[in-house]
């Protein structure tokens, strides 16, 4: 298929690659170039604006930072997307933004399809990623699911027939990341008091079949180590998706995702807002570099 690929950070890149790799013809587009240059080694075509990208494309995928930047780059440029395209949107964004997104597509005859992934920047590299795709079309959820099957876990692919619902799968998924990372920080912190070591608790945060053992498998080396340096998801995009969560359910108190929100925050504002997520621990005295 004829592709358009808007936004290259750290999970946009991969992605776009894998649909060269697969023989799509992609034109690809970021707001820095740098992103760019081994795509357009691997074979892709590079604009050098969104408009230009877009062309004769069939389905046009965008992956940036979140519904601001969608609002900017789409909808309020009126982004020139051929009537009759799919429009695949991986950016985490809220049910509202999903549902102007569908809004603003079918008044310009194109199918919109919000399809983020579950997972970071590892089993993206693998092919291994949850998708999730939704929209009202099923023709279009059909092509896209054409287009996300190369890098997705093919039993982790699962469909709704609303482009919102598809939003808040991709947040329900991410807020046990805020919250489980947050728990297992205290639970160290809880062992630490009592005399355990964090690598002693650690062990048993990890132990199969208990409550916390993904999240260790995930974090434990940083929290541990206090490297928060290899960066899977950023404490800024986390930050980002837990206040969108906190947006869609503004009535509820939501204490633990307002808890790890205000963890986020205090690392973002000590300068670690591009490092891993897992630097929500950079002053909890958990560290144990030995």
């Amino acid at each position: 298929m004829k592709i358009a690929f808007l936004g290259l950070g750290r999970m946009g890149r991969i992605l776009a690659s894998h649909l060269v790799d697969a023989g799509h013809t992609v034109t690809v587009w970021n707001r820095s170039p740098g992103p760019a240059d081994p795509l357009a080694t691997a074979g892709a075509t590079v604009a050098d604006m969104p408009g230009a990208a877009i062309g004769d494309a069939e389905v046009v995928c965008t992956c940036l930072f979140g519904p601001a930047a969608v609002r900017q780059i789409v909808l309020d440029a009126a982004l020139p997307i051929p009537s009759g395209a799919v429009w695949v949107d991986m950016t985490t964004i809220g049910p509202r933004d999903a549902d102007a997104a569908t809004a603003w597509a079918d008044a310009r005859g194109v199918a919109f399809i919000h399809s983020p992934v579950l997972g970071s920047l590892g089993p993206a590299k693998a092919k291994d990623l949850g998708v999730l795709i939704g929209g009202t079309d099923a023709a279009a959820r059909a092509t896209a699911r054409q287009v996300v099957s190369v890098w997705a876990d093919p039993e982790r692919i699962i469909e709704y027939d609303t482009a919102a619902k598809a939003a808040v799968g991709k947040l329900v998924v991410n807020s046990s990341l805020a919250i489980g990372y947050l728990g297992l920080l205290e639970a160290v912190q809880v062992g630490r008091a009592g005399g355990l070591s964090t690598a002693e608790t650690l062990a048993l945060t990890g132990l199969p079949k208990t409550p916390f053992s993904i999240i260790t498998g995930m974090k434990g080396t940083p929290l541990r180590t206090g490297d928060y340096s290899a960066t899977q998801f950023s404490a800024n995009l986390l930050a980002k998706d837990v206040d969108l969560m906190l947006s869609v359910a503004p009535r509820r108190p939501l204490p633990a995702l307002r808890a790890a929100f205000a963890a986020l925050e205090h690392a973002r504002r000590a300068g670690l807002g591009e490092s891993d997520f897992s630097a929500m621990a950079f002053d909890a005295d958990v560290a144990e570099t030995g």
